[in-house]
């Protein structure tokens, strides 16, 4: 069969890399891709929300599996176009996409169906969001309700840090459109973690566990990113805990949105906080985490081509999910002055041998070839995912990989995995 995947970042990267190797694929397609899956795919110079030329593609090149890895052309509605021609396509539809394309869609949802999250209230107008964080204290968390590429998030320790959050994301529009609408959420107390799983409309099948690291420097300091690392299994999240997390949130969230008219189909992200009364919901998103799948798919065994079929099919309860007896570790190298300004262009060495470690992989994503050069082209540029008997041991791989890898500007944080390993 032909397969085809939508973006081009790491999470992209990973997901051809998997793809790939499952017997019943012959060819492999990823638009618009980056230097790393020209490896592994055929590169289409298509953009990830272009949804019509990418229909048209898709149809005249008989693509057999489409599978949309951002979030943007989900919410575009390419999964919808994609049916609409015949075309088999591994995603929610644009309104179930909605879970992550409007927060306050998200958190109202929540509250109707009892999905236990944190109490919210959400806001247009600057003033009156002012007055509620003089009245409520801080901390608390500020939100812009549209996609930010996992930036729109601020967590204010204080009410001068909350009051500067809505001039940011109200009166500056630092997010765009995106920042239209204001949540502010009270503040959990806990340890995070992110629980994919697979959902048909009905059925849930869950993933391995992993953490993410947002913040942009060590101590889990600076700004939010995209995700700066990830780490499976995670230690916290007890067999117990996971249990309710499908039980309270996964089952019930997947029946809401049938309830609501939006089966959803697709990878459920659910990005967790394991507080003293519980699991509560920080954020749904409607797609594999990045950096999350690169940390989990080395680890799945089971062919992604068999669990896709299945979840298009509403058949997720006849399969089961196997899983390797390794941990993993991504750390993500960036661009030096990301999440802010930084500077693209600049010749990346030592790829070769940092991919040719031992259970060692190397996932791009902002990247390009000029000549027979691999060089810079984004904020976070590269994720290094190493397998171990236990955390330790894929950190300590990981990290010499890391090592070996140089570029103009290169940072990355040196403590991914330090809540598991803490001890």
């Amino acid at each position: 069969m032909k397969v085809l995947v939508v973006g081009a970042g790491g999470r992209e990267h990973a997901l051809v890399w998997k793809l790939a190797q499952s017997p019943r694929v012959k060819k492999v397609y990823c638009a618009p891709g980056n230097a790393g899956t020209a490896e592994l795919a055929e590169n289409v110079p298509i953009g990830a929300t272009d949804v019509a030329t990418l229909t048209e593609w898709a149809a005249a090149h008989d693509i057999d599996l489409t599978v949309v890895g951002p979030e943007a052309p989900l919410t575009a509605g390419l999964v919808d176009a994609f049916r609409a021609r015949g075309l088999s396509a591994y995603g929610p539809t644009r309104k179930a996409a909605a879970i992550e394309g409007s927060k306050v869609f998200s958190k109202n949802l929540m509250h109707k169906y009892g999905i236990p999250t944190a109490e919210y209230r959400v806001f247009t107008d600057a003033e009156e969001a002012r007055r509620y964080v003089r009245a409520k204290g801080a901390p608390l968390v500020l939100k812009a309700e549209g996609l930010a590429a996992g930036k729109g998030v601020i967590v204010a320790p204080t009410e001068e840090e909350a009051l500067d959050a809505i001039h940011t994301i109200l009166e500056e529009q630092a997010f765009g459109a995106a920042g239209e609408r204001l949540i502010i959420e009270e503040y959990l107390e806990g340890e995070e973690v992110t629980v994919l799983a697979f959902a048909d409309g009905e059925h849930v099948l869950m993933l391995a566990p992993s953490q993410d690291h947002k913040r942009a420097f060590d101590g889990d300091r600076g700004p939010n990113t995209g995700g700066m690392g990830a780490y499976s299994p995670v230690p916290a999240l007890t067999p117990d805990t996971a249990c309710r997390v499908e039980a309270e949130i996964l089952r019930p969230t997947v029946a809401a949105l049938a309830a609501e008219g939006s089966p959803y189909r697709g990878v459920l992200y659910a990005g967790l906080m394991l507080t003293a009364a519980g699991p509560k919901v920080l954020e749904f998103n409607a797609r594999f985490g990045d950096p999350e799948a690169q940390a989990v798919l080395p680890r799945l065994a089971t062919d992604l081509v068999e669990v896709a079929e299945a979840t298009l099919a509403g058949r997720l309860d006849r399969i089961s999910l196997a899983w390797r007896p390794a941990a993993a570790l991504a750390v993500v190298l960036a661009s030096g002055g990301y999440p802010g300004h930084y500077e693209t262009g600049f010749p990346i060495q030592g790829l070769k041998e940092a991919a040719a470690q031992p259970d060692t992989l190397v996932f791009y994503a902002g990247t390009r070839r000029e000549g027979n050069q691999v060089v810079t082209a984004g904020g976070r540029v590269l994720a290094v995912t190493a397998l171990g008997s236990d955390l330790k041991a894929a950190r300590e791989r990981a990290y010499q990989a890391v090592e070996m890898i140089r570029f103009s500007g290169r940072r990355f944080r040196r403590d991914i995995g330090w809540r598991a390993l803490r001890s």
